[in-house]
Protein backbone atom coordinates (compact mmCIF):
# COMPACT_ATOMS: atom_id res chain seq x y z
CA UNK A 1 0.00 0.00 0.00
CA UNK A 2 1.28 3.21 -1.32
CA UNK A 3 1.16 5.92 1.44
CA UNK A 4 0.52 9.62 0.00
CA UNK A 5 1.78 12.54 1.49
CA UNK A 6 -1.53 13.26 3.06
CA UNK A 7 -1.77 10.07 4.43
CA UNK A 8 1.85 10.10 5.87
CA UNK A 9 1.16 13.96 7.88
CA UNK A 10 -2.07 12.25 8.82
CA UNK A 11 0.23 9.03 10.43
CA UNK A 12 2.58 11.29 11.73
CA UNK A 13 -0.20 13.80 14.13
CA UNK A 14 -1.80 10.46 15.08
CA UNK A 15 1.57 9.17 16.56
CA UNK A 16 2.70 12.27 17.85
CA UNK A 17 -1.00 12.57 19.43
CA UNK A 18 -0.91 8.57 21.25
CA UNK A 19 2.27 9.13 22.51
CA UNK A 20 1.76 12.82 24.12
CA UNK A 21 -1.44 11.07 25.64
CA UNK A 22 0.47 8.64 27.07
CA UNK A 23 2.82 11.29 28.87
CA UNK A 24 -0.07 12.76 29.88
CA UNK A 25 -1.12 9.68 31.40
CA UNK A 26 1.88 9.07 32.79
CA UNK A 27 2.46 12.59 34.38
CA UNK A 28 -0.99 12.82 36.02
CA UNK A 29 -0.70 9.84 37.95
CA UNK A 30 3.65 10.45 38.48
CA UNK A 31 3.70 11.88 42.15
CA UNK A 32 7.37 13.82 41.25
CA UNK A 33 5.73 16.85 40.41
CA UNK A 34 7.94 19.21 43.43
CA UNK A 35 11.30 17.19 45.45
CA UNK A 36 12.39 18.08 48.42
CA UNK A 37 15.55 17.53 49.81
CA UNK A 38 16.45 17.51 53.50
CA UNK A 39 20.24 18.79 54.30
CA UNK A 40 20.21 17.23 57.70
CA UNK A 41 18.83 13.69 56.18
CA UNK A 42 20.38 13.50 52.60
CA UNK A 43 19.09 9.63 52.35
CA UNK A 44 15.54 11.34 52.44
CA UNK A 45 13.66 12.34 49.92
CA UNK A 46 10.28 14.04 49.48
CA UNK A 47 8.20 14.38 46.63
CA UNK A 48 4.61 15.43 45.88
CA UNK A 49 2.14 15.31 43.06
CA UNK A 50 -1.59 16.22 42.69
CA UNK A 51 -3.10 12.87 44.44
CA UNK A 52 -0.49 12.05 47.11
CA UNK A 53 2.84 13.04 48.94
CA UNK A 54 5.85 10.36 49.41
CA UNK A 55 8.92 10.18 51.37
CA UNK A 56 11.66 8.11 49.51
CA UNK A 57 14.07 6.53 51.87
CA UNK A 58 17.01 4.89 50.58
CA UNK A 59 17.37 1.76 53.11
CA UNK A 60 13.93 1.68 54.00
CA UNK A 61 11.24 1.88 51.70
CA UNK A 62 9.16 4.42 49.62
CA UNK A 63 5.64 5.52 52.00
CA UNK A 64 2.84 7.38 50.74
CA UNK A 65 0.30 9.22 51.57
CA UNK A 66 -2.63 10.80 49.53
CA UNK A 67 -4.18 14.08 50.45
CA UNK A 68 -7.33 13.42 52.13
CA UNK A 69 -9.08 16.90 51.12
CA UNK A 70 -9.35 18.72 47.79
CA UNK A 71 -10.18 21.89 49.03
CA UNK A 72 -6.63 21.51 51.65
CA UNK A 73 -4.64 21.28 48.64
CA UNK A 74 -2.79 24.73 47.12
CA UNK A 75 -4.89 26.72 44.30
CA UNK A 76 -2.51 25.30 41.82
CA UNK A 77 -2.73 22.01 42.24
CA UNK A 78 -6.73 22.26 42.07
CA UNK A 79 -6.27 23.71 39.35
CA UNK A 80 -4.20 21.28 38.04
CA UNK A 81 -6.05 18.17 38.86
CA UNK A 82 -9.24 19.67 36.76
CA UNK A 83 -7.62 20.37 33.75
CA UNK A 84 -5.07 17.36 33.87
CA UNK A 85 -8.69 15.40 33.76
CA UNK A 86 -10.12 17.20 31.05
CA UNK A 87 -6.72 17.01 28.66
CA UNK A 88 -7.19 13.42 29.41
CA UNK A 89 -10.86 13.60 27.81
CA UNK A 90 -9.81 15.94 25.22
CA UNK A 91 -7.02 13.88 23.93
CA UNK A 92 -8.69 10.88 23.68
CA UNK A 93 -11.61 12.29 21.94
CA UNK A 94 -9.30 13.74 19.18
CA UNK A 95 -7.89 10.50 18.90
CA UNK A 96 -10.95 8.56 18.37
CA UNK A 97 -12.15 11.45 15.72
CA UNK A 98 -8.56 11.53 13.54
CA UNK A 99 -8.45 7.50 13.53
CA UNK A 100 -12.00 7.55 12.02
CA UNK A 101 -11.08 10.61 9.85
CA UNK A 102 -7.42 9.18 8.65
CA UNK A 103 -6.75 7.28 5.32
CA UNK A 104 -5.61 4.54 6.33
CA UNK A 105 -9.37 3.89 7.56
CA UNK A 106 -11.49 2.53 5.10
CA UNK A 107 -15.42 2.51 5.63
CA UNK A 108 -17.74 3.21 2.30
CA UNK A 109 -20.13 4.87 4.56
CA UNK A 110 -18.00 7.68 5.32
CA UNK A 111 -17.26 10.01 2.84
CA UNK A 112 -14.42 11.72 2.05
CA UNK A 113 -15.70 15.11 2.77
CA UNK A 114 -16.52 13.85 6.27
CA UNK A 115 -13.24 12.40 6.74
CA UNK A 116 -11.84 15.29 6.39
CA UNK A 117 -14.14 17.05 8.79
CA UNK A 118 -13.93 14.71 11.12
CA UNK A 119 -9.60 15.19 11.11
CA UNK A 120 -9.92 18.65 11.76
CA UNK A 121 -11.85 18.24 14.34
CA UNK A 122 -9.89 15.49 15.90
CA UNK A 123 -6.69 18.30 15.28
CA UNK A 124 -8.52 20.93 17.26
CA UNK A 125 -8.87 18.77 20.14
CA UNK A 126 -5.77 17.41 20.20
CA UNK A 127 -3.98 21.20 20.17
CA UNK A 128 -6.57 21.67 23.15
CA UNK A 129 -5.76 19.11 24.96
CA UNK A 130 -2.01 20.10 24.58
CA UNK A 131 -3.08 23.96 25.85
CA UNK A 132 -4.86 22.19 29.06
CA UNK A 133 -1.53 20.27 29.87
CA UNK A 134 0.78 22.92 29.80
CA UNK A 135 -1.37 24.98 31.56
CA UNK A 136 -1.01 23.20 34.75
CA UNK A 137 2.68 21.89 34.15
CA UNK A 138 3.49 25.71 34.03
CA UNK A 139 1.46 26.92 36.79
CA UNK A 140 2.83 24.43 39.09
CA UNK A 141 6.48 25.15 38.08
CA UNK A 142 6.20 29.33 38.52
CA UNK A 143 4.52 28.78 42.27
CA UNK A 144 7.65 26.45 42.85
CA UNK A 145 10.21 28.66 41.28
CA UNK A 146 8.11 31.78 43.35
CA UNK A 147 8.61 29.92 46.50
CA UNK A 148 11.96 28.60 46.02
CA UNK A 149 13.25 32.79 45.83
CA UNK A 150 11.00 34.13 48.33
CA UNK A 151 12.59 36.00 50.53
CA UNK A 152 10.25 35.91 53.57
CA UNK A 153 10.98 32.43 54.28
CA UNK A 154 14.72 31.51 56.26
CA UNK A 155 17.17 29.76 54.32
CA UNK A 156 17.30 26.73 56.80
CA UNK A 157 13.68 25.94 55.45
CA UNK A 158 14.27 23.45 52.55
CA UNK A 159 12.77 24.04 49.32
CA UNK A 160 10.56 22.33 46.92
CA UNK A 161 12.19 22.29 43.26
CA UNK A 162 11.17 20.67 40.57
CA UNK A 163 10.34 16.99 39.73
CA UNK A 164 11.00 14.46 36.65
CA UNK A 165 6.94 14.92 35.79
CA UNK A 166 7.18 18.40 34.96
CA UNK A 167 9.27 17.69 32.40
CA UNK A 168 7.65 14.61 31.37
CA UNK A 169 4.50 16.76 31.16
CA UNK A 170 5.95 19.76 29.24
CA UNK A 171 6.96 17.10 26.44
CA UNK A 172 3.29 15.73 26.73
CA UNK A 173 2.22 18.97 26.04
CA UNK A 174 4.99 19.43 22.99
CA UNK A 175 3.92 16.03 21.52
CA UNK A 176 -0.05 16.97 21.67
CA UNK A 177 0.60 20.61 20.21
CA UNK A 178 2.49 19.05 17.13
CA UNK A 179 -0.12 16.30 16.65
CA UNK A 180 -3.04 18.54 16.89
CA UNK A 181 -1.09 20.89 14.15
CA UNK A 182 -0.21 18.24 11.62
CA UNK A 183 -3.51 16.71 11.82
CA UNK A 184 -4.88 19.87 10.82
CA UNK A 185 -2.46 20.54 8.12
CA UNK A 186 -2.95 16.83 6.51
CA UNK A 187 -6.84 18.14 7.23
CA UNK A 188 -6.33 20.98 4.80
CA UNK A 189 -4.07 19.41 2.12
CA UNK A 190 -7.32 17.18 2.06
CA UNK A 191 -9.52 19.56 1.17
CA UNK A 192 -7.17 20.85 -1.80
CA UNK A 193 -7.17 16.86 -2.39
CA UNK A 194 -11.48 17.43 -3.17
CA UNK A 195 -11.10 20.49 -4.73
CA UNK A 196 -8.31 19.26 -7.43
CA UNK A 197 -10.70 15.58 -7.65
CA UNK A 198 -13.97 17.57 -8.38
CA UNK A 199 -12.22 20.21 -11.12
CA UNK A 200 -10.74 16.56 -12.36
CA UNK A 201 -13.99 15.10 -13.40
CA UNK A 202 -14.92 15.41 -16.85
CA UNK A 203 -17.99 17.16 -17.83
CA UNK A 204 -20.30 15.60 -20.44
CA UNK A 205 -19.71 16.94 -23.18
CA UNK A 206 -22.64 17.54 -25.36
CA UNK A 207 -24.34 15.03 -28.52
CA UNK A 208 -22.10 16.47 -31.31
CA UNK A 209 -24.66 16.62 -34.23
CA UNK A 210 -23.94 14.94 -37.44
CA UNK A 211 -21.80 16.28 -40.28
CA UNK A 212 -23.80 17.64 -42.80
CA UNK A 213 -23.43 16.46 -46.86
CA UNK A 214 -21.64 18.96 -48.28
CA UNK A 215 -23.14 19.66 -51.78
CA UNK A 216 -20.72 19.46 -54.68
CA UNK A 217 -22.39 22.57 -56.24
CA UNK A 218 -24.68 20.78 -59.14
CA UNK A 219 -28.08 21.48 -60.04
CA UNK A 220 -30.06 18.84 -61.00
CA UNK A 221 -33.84 19.05 -62.74
CA UNK A 222 -36.24 16.76 -61.15
CA UNK A 223 -39.36 15.56 -63.54
CA UNK A 224 -42.38 17.03 -62.49
CA UNK A 225 -45.48 14.63 -62.44
CA UNK A 226 -47.61 14.40 -64.90
CA UNK A 227 -51.43 14.68 -63.78
CA UNK A 228 -53.45 11.96 -65.79
CA UNK A 229 -56.84 12.85 -66.73
CA UNK A 230 -59.61 10.24 -67.16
Amino acid sequence: MSWSFHGKTQLGGLLLSLLGWVCLCVTTVLPQWKTLSLELNEMETWTMGLWEVCVDQEEVATVCKTFESFLSLPQELQASRILMVASHGLGLMGLLLSGFGAECFQLHRIRRVLKRRLCLLGGTLEASAAATTLLPVSWVAYTTIQDFWDDSIPEIVPRWEFGDALYLGWAAGVFLALGGLLLVFSACLGKEDVSSLHMAVPTTAPPSCAPAEVSDGSFYLMPRPRTLFI
